[in-house]
């Protein structure tokens, strides 16, 4: 007698079906019958702030026709956990997820339930290119950015108390980032919204200077810092000079060197979180003075000090002194759930911080040991002749 195949599971949205959708699905199904979660088109749209291209049941029809797949049913929730009530149900012996689809709520929500919890890489079929989502919408699809140190100084009621300087790195959209998760989805959005779906060829720093402008409507009460714009626009790692109580930098330096771009992607690795509440206000308990401004500059001055000189010693350290700069100003930015993640990876990364104002999104790590279930960056390169 045959023994009794086990159940797998696997959740996603699966919109623009690709030949690494299949490769994924593949795998998985060689551990077991395949049972498909799919994300509902109100989930996609919460989460990534668009429509889907296909309906779910345009979704569902396609994944049942694929001989690897056992069965497909719409997940019954929303957000990121939207098959929580579906994995209960179901109870499969495997849960599968890729490496960036991983986060430690599944890993625990598994854990709770005695699921197997396994993460596969993203790897593509024999010689097949590797395919994402994000990568099929376009040829060059707008980027995004990620903060690395000083972030904050580029709001005039921080900068007020001292000048300093930011650092981002404007990052090829390898994945599609989630919204409210410190990634400047917002900011990115309104980029497509003028540019369609890709930049122009014009100066970044042009570039940068409009997109600030039309993301800030005249009479807006919260600006949106023009760190987003600038990291969103400008190739490489930027470190750009905020003056006192101004909100756009008086001089830029950026890292295009690409040996210095692939030490720090080598480097940093992203693990999801989930998205901020929607009631999550970083402003309603603030401590910002000039004692704890200097401290995120000088933070910010070693990271980049560590940077040109691929010293990871001291960009670990200017890197995490810039994320605990942060917190002491804007103590809202960690929950206990952040910190119980955090305390998990201490012993195996150098440095981390969270991506934009925090209470979610993703946790950055600093290691030159591979992190497990993370995934990397790509830092989007400088254009030739811009």
């Amino acid at each position: 007698m045959d023994k009794k195949r086990k159940k797998v599971f696997v959740s996603g949205c699966f919109d623009m079906l690709h030949s690494g959708h299949v490769a994924f699905l593949q795998e998985a199904s060689e551990f077991g019958d395949l049972y498909i979660g799919l994300g509902s088109d109100k989930t996609i749209k919460k989460l990534k702030g668009r429509e889907t291209v296909y309906s779910e049941e345009e979704r569902a029809y396609m994944l049942r026709a694929l001989s690897c797949v056992h069965k497909v049913t719409v997940n019954r929730g929303s957000g990121l956990m939207d098959f929580e009530e579906d994995l209960r149900i179901l109870k499969p012996d495997i849960f599968i997820v890729n490496e960036d689809g991983h986060s430690p709520e599944k890993e625990d929500l598994c854990r709770e339930l005695g699921t197997e919890y396994k993460v596969l890489r993203r790897i593509p079929h024999a010689n097949l290119p590797a395919r994402s989502t994000t990568a099929l919408r376009s040829s060059r699809p707008i980027p995004y950015r990620i903060d690395l140190a000083g972030t904050w100084i580029d709001q005039p009621y921080v900068s007020k108390y001292h000048p300093g300087a930011a650092i981002t790195a404007s990052i090829e959209p390898t994945i599609e980032f989630n919204e409210r998760s410190g990634m400047a989805t917002s900011t990115r959005k309104k980029a497509i919204e003028l540019w369609n779906d890709h930049l122009p060829l014009e100066k970044p720093e042009k570039l940068a200077r409009t997109l600030f402008r039309y993301d800030n409507d005249p009479g807006t009460v919260e600006v949106s810092g023009s760190q987003d714009s600038i990291g969103i626009t400008m190739p490489g790692i930027n470190k750009f000079w905020y003056d006192k109580g101004k909100y756009w930098p008086s001089h830029f330096e950026t890292i295009s060197d690409p040996v210095i771009i692939k030490w720090l992607e080598e480097r940093l690795c992203m693990v999801t979180l989930w998205p901020r509440p929607v009631n999550f206000n970083v402003l309603s308990d603030t401590h910002i003075n000039e004692e704890n401004v200097k401290s995120l500059v000088s933070a910010a001055e070693l990271a980049w000090e560590g940077l040109l000189t691929r010293d990871i010693n001291k960009f670990s350290k200017g890197f995490l002194d810039s994320f605990y700069s942060q917190i002491t100003m804007f103590p809202k930015m960690v929950t206990p759930d952040i910190e119980k993640i955090i305390k998990q990876y201490e012993a195996k990364a150098k440095a981390w911080k969270l991506s934009g104002a925090g209470g979610g999104g993703y946790l950055i790590l600093i290691s030159e040991e591979e992190i497990p279930n993370s995934f990397k960056i790509k830092i989007r390169l400088k254009e030739l002749g811009l």
